[in-house]
């Protein structure tokens, strides 16, 4: 698969991350069908495209033309089969859970055409998980977005032993025709490389809070103006999902039987769902 044979693009998952990977291709020009199986999901998906097209608008950020092109561009599904059909790129932005992933790449597989290339967003799984679950596993890849992904302009196209070399160019290079720029990862490694480098200091920022040495947001404080971070890890968690990274901890949990830094205070704030903005409060309070 070329990147000129690229045409229309399936975006499977209508979360945050999701809706976001989906309006920003289409807003670069490509035919995009989104799909979540939840029908209150794709409403909300809907509703939310349009607003936020109206608000470019309005901000003078995009012209009407250009707005209603991209809108006119963007399709929400409630059905798998009906909205990847005819795709050349199926991109995969579900819930971070390995059966529930495994479930659908063996549904996919079933669906699409073995040239379709089929990319993964998640940053904690790599391909290679899932390469036993589709035929013809050279075009598997992972195409991981960074949030806000409307706004964040890096993308990580990771290759895995299984991925073929046309397959990481065409990500390479459809990642750039959509306004991005990547960074091409040859090898599959946990975290791959923002993640490994982010994780790193995450585990030392979750160490200092269970020491009791300072709170979250002293923590956050200390890096956003003493190392000029745009964005604490602590407030970053907010924005991405505490429950996201929970899900994280808790899989780390199961195959190393080591309980990971901060497992029990993001446990406690998933229970008493304090997931961060979207349920408006987490390690701060949103209004």
């Amino acid at each position: 698969m070329t990147i000129e044979e690229i045409k229309k693009v399936c975006v499977a998952g209508g979360g945050l991350m999701g809706r976001q990977i989906a309006l920003n291709t289409a807003i670069h020009g490509y035919d995009v069908a989104l799909t979540d199986n939840s029908k209150e999901v794709c409403q909300a998906v809907k509703t939310w495209a349009a607003e936020y097209l109206a608000g470019r608008v309005a901000k003078g950020k995009m012209t009407e033309q250009a707005a209603k092109e991209a809108g006119s561009r963007f399709y929400v599904s409630e059905s798998l089969e009906e909205a990847a059909n005819s795709a050349q790129l199926v991109i995969e932005v579900i819930i971070e859970v390995q059966q529930i992933k495994f479930d659908f790449f063996k549904k996919l597989n079933g669906i699409v055409a073995k040239d379709v290339i089929l990319a993964s967003n998640s940053s904690t799984m790599p391909s290679s998980m899932f390469k036993d679950y589709v035929d013809n596993p050279s075009r598997l890849a992972n195409l991981h977005y960074f949030n806000p992904a409307l706004v964040m302009k890096l993308v990580e196209v990771v290759q895995g032993d299984h991925t073929s070399e046309e397959t990481a160019q065409a990500l390479m290079e459809f990642s750039r025709k959509t306004g991005k720029t990547p960074i091409h990862i040859t090898k599959e490694c946990e975290g791959f490389v923002v993640n490994r480098a982010f994780g790193a200091l995450k585990k030392e920022c979750l160490r200092i809070v269970e020491e009791g040495i300072c709170t979250p947001q002293e923590v956050d404080l200390g890096l956003e103006l003493g190392l000029n971070y745009p964005m604490g890890v602590f407030r970053l968690n907010d924005l991405t999902g505490i429950d996201l990274y929970f899900h994280m901890l808790e899989q780390w949990f199961k195959e190393s039987g080591e309980k990971p830094a901060g497992y029990d205070m993001y446990k406690s704030m998933v229970e008493k769902g304090e997931l961060g903005r979207k349920t408006g409060k987490g390690f701060y309070e949103y209004t």
